[in-house]
């Protein structure tokens, strides 16, 4: 399992670590995709699961997208979707979307990520 660097998140949830198949949040191992707030994480069914990435409107700015082990761009429908909703996609692999999302967390922005497994 890989460990995320240790940082001060006053109250909201980071993303701890991720293994094969598996992430670790708020202390928490959950397995499969999953969606990640500061307020917590949720089960996400993966790019096709478009509702709840929608349902991020006007509560994040930006939505790193980790896709898996891979770098790999979003369907351009849902790429289009969130951003005509005011969300910015950023894709990249899982472990750097986890990261990405980490660090700015801690610096206090409206920030979501979305994690396929890797």
């Amino acid at each position: 399992m890989s460990a995320m660097t240790p940082t001060e998140f006053l109250g909201v949830v980071p993303v701890d670590g991720y293994g094969p198949g598996f992430f670790r949040v708020g202390g928490v191992v959950h397995h499969g995709a999953i969606l990640v707030t500061a307020e917590g994480v949720t089960p996400w069914a993966g790019l096709e699961d478009t509702a709840p990435l929608l349902a991020l409107a006007g509560k994040v700015d930006v939505l790193f997208m980790g896709m898996g082990t891979d770098v790999a761009f979003p369907p351009a429908a849902l790429r289009d979707a969130l951003d005509a909703v005011g969300i910015m996609a950023e894709p990249m692999n899982s472990p750097s979307a986890a990261r990405s999302y980490n660090v700015t967390l801690a610096e206090g922005r409206r920030v979501a990520c979305a994690l396929l497994p890797v």
